[in-house]
């Protein structure tokens, strides 16, 4: 396992990446299950704090060759490490998580939830009335907390949030068995990056042919820089994202 203290310095790392990670059984005919752990969340802190590059890595991936995952709960985290132990074939592991969930309140597990149980690539929500669902947000990692905190704030009951905790490969079965729930609403996906990085071009191509209705997006502004270095700014940025996001 290879962590960076923030998700930036994997930059200094590309010529691996690309050469040796992720095409190592193409290039070279071996396998691998290396585990980058990379720091990436939008805290405030800053662009460098919040550009482990998500959109690049799913750009590398292809052919079952990599897994890119945004587990939201720690036994999720751990038992995503767990599956990637014993899994084989043997393929690298990218994770990106913030580090704020390590304070965070809301992110925490039971015991039970560690002992028992496994990886669960996609996770429906839990409190929802499916027939009472107008909408569904699409999200992974941080955001979904924040999300469910403006829900609760709104009394809003018709919104689903629905947690991507793998991005590649897509659990095509789960996504559109999920989705199926909810088949009178509209879907977006969220996401804390601009709109021209992070997962959604990758989401809104490889979704094309699961979802039988549009795709819309609930991102920051496309930007040069991954995220801004003011934290006014950043705040006002966040609290227009979160407002989008419940719009109907």
């Amino acid at each position: 396992m290879w962590e960076a203290q923030f998700g930036d310095f994997v930059n200094g790392a590309q010529t691996i990446t690309d050469e040796f990670i992720s095409s190592a059984e193409q290039k070279w005919a071996q396998s691998s299950s290396v585990v980058l752990l990379l720091p990436h969340g939008y805290e405030g802190q800053g662009p460098d704090h919040s550009s482990a590059r998500v959109e690049r890595f799913l750009q590398l991936c292809a052919e079952d060759n990599m897994i890119a995952a945004m587990p939201s709960t720690p036994a999720s985290y751990f038992h995503l490490l767990r599956r990637q132990a014993y899994d084989r074939p043997r393929r690298p592991l990218v994770v990106f998580t913030p580090k704020s969930m390590l304070r965070m309140s809301q992110a925490t597990s039971h015991a039970d939830d560690l002992t028992s149980g496994s990886f669960h690539e996609i996770i429906d929500d839990p409190v929802v009335t499916p027939e009472d669902v107008t909408k569904v947000l699409l999200c992974a990692g941080k955001v979904y907390y924040d999300l469910r905190a403006t829900r609760e704030s709104l009394g809003d009951t018709s919104t689903a949030i629905v947690r991507l905790e793998q991005l590649y490969p897509l659990d095509a079965e789960a996504f559109t068995s999920i989705l199926n729930h909810y088949p009178e609403a509209s879907v977006a996906w969220v996401q804390e990056e601009p709109e021209n990085q992070g997962a959604w071009s990758y989401l809104s191509r490889v979704t094309a042919t699961l979802i039988d209705r549009p795709l819309s997006v609930v991102s920051r502004p496309a930007s040069a820089s991954p995220a801004s270095g003011s934290a006014r700014i950043h705040t006002a940025q966040q609290e227009a994202l979160l407002s989008q996001a419940f719009r109907r």
